[in-house]
């Protein structure tokens, strides 16, 4: 057995109104000098504003706002950080600006803070990346944040939708498991039981909490954005994405190259995880009703996607990382199979 380096947070803390204790944060985490703070247009102005002036109270800062989550941008802003004499970094926006942060930090060698403006997916902790680079995304190792401050009143004002896709996302994570899990039988390929067990518990927090999640309680959404953070730390733990990614992911990622970004991230999964989990012969009617509780799209015309694209999608999800063994390489999937797989499950009608 290979040895694994885990990168964790340090500090998570989770609440009303806590991005007010960002300093006391920094300084808990020994974080001085001149800080980078990367948002985006819209981010910015919900709360990374907000942030600028707190930090400027014991910070020099500077601040940058990302227009895109590519690897081109990564290359711009670590220029920012050696030209400017950047101490570390705080990311506040949604999981494009978070995603951009990761690779910087690692790249930079600088330490970052994550501070999220919406619990839209799993991205919040975790340590990978996914970004666009030459047309397409490709999903990179990247550093875990040093600390996460997720604001609950800033989350609760982003659109229901978002929170919506993240409880997607999290609830994809039992067909990841199962993917792994899979090819560890067939291929022999190293698990880690824990992070399987911790990627388990996230979705199961979700899934016994759906009748809740609408009224948008701040517990409920508390406990969203910990099953977030939670997913985040199993990836972390099993340095790869492997008990966070499994088929429904190709899927969404084929969905992407088909359909051009239909939905999003997490709304995506979760559809995946429906069609994933009847491959599976598992309980993918439990994975439907949860995300139509919780308000989640679970067929095609909900993400303004075609019958035919949802079934090519089906077909040649296989091929995207084409190295990591899943459900969909265990059970080829032709046209025909793939449309009744698709009618049988509500995905398409």
């Amino acid at each position: 057995m290979q040895s694994k380096f885990m990168q964790l947070p340090r500090t998570v803390l989770v609440g009303k109104n806590v991005i007010k204790k960002s300093n006391d944060v920094c300084s808990d985490l020994n974080l001085k000098g001149r800080v980078l703070i990367v948002s985006g247009p819209t981010t910015y102005k919900i709360a990374g504003d907000k942030l600028c002036n707190i930090l400027d109270k014991e910070h020099d800062t500077e601040i940058i706002i990302a227009n895109e989550g590519s690897i081109k941008e990564v290359e711009n802003i670590k220029k920012i950080v050696f030209n400017k004499n950047v101490a570390f970094i705080a990311a506040i926006g949604g999981g494009r600006v978070i995603d951009i942060a990761k690779l910087v930090s690692k790249e930079t060698g600088r330490d970052f803070l994550s501070i999220p403006t919406a619990a839209s997916h799993d991205g919040i902790a975790s340590s990978r990346s996914s970004l666009k680079h030459k047309g397409t995304t490709v999903s990179i190792s990247a550093k875990a944040p040093l600390g996460v401050i997720a604001d609950i009143k800033i989350i609760k004002r982003a659109p229901y939708r978002l929170i919506a896709s993240g409880c997607g996302d999290i609830i994809s994570k039992f067909t990841a498991v199962k993917d792994w899990q899979l090819s560890n039988q067939v291929n022999g390929e190293e698990i880690s039981e824990y992070a399987c067990a911790l990627s388990l518990m996230t979705a199961k927090m979700v899934m016994d909490d759906r009748y809740k999640i609408k009224n948008l309680s701040e517990k409920s959404v508390r406990n969203v954005v910990k099953a977030l953070i939670s997913s985040g730390v199993a990836m972390s733990i099993a340095n790869s994405s492997r008990p966070g990614s499994g088929s429904e992911h190709k899927f969404s990622h084929a969905l992407n190259e088909i359909a051009l970004y239909p939905g999003l991230h997490g709304e995506q999964c979760g559809i995946g995880s429906i069609l994933m989990m009847y491959l599976h012969k598992g309980g993918w009617e439990d994975i439907k009703d949860a995300l139509k509780e919780i308000g989640a799209p679970t067929t095609a015309e909900e993400i303004g996607v075609k019958n035919e694209q949802i079934i090519e999608t089906m077909t040649k999800a296989c091929k995207i990382r084409s190295n990591r063994y899943t459900i969909l390489d265990e059970i080829r999937l032709n046209k025909r199979k793939a449309e009744s797989i698709a009618k049988i499950t509500g995905v398409i009608d």
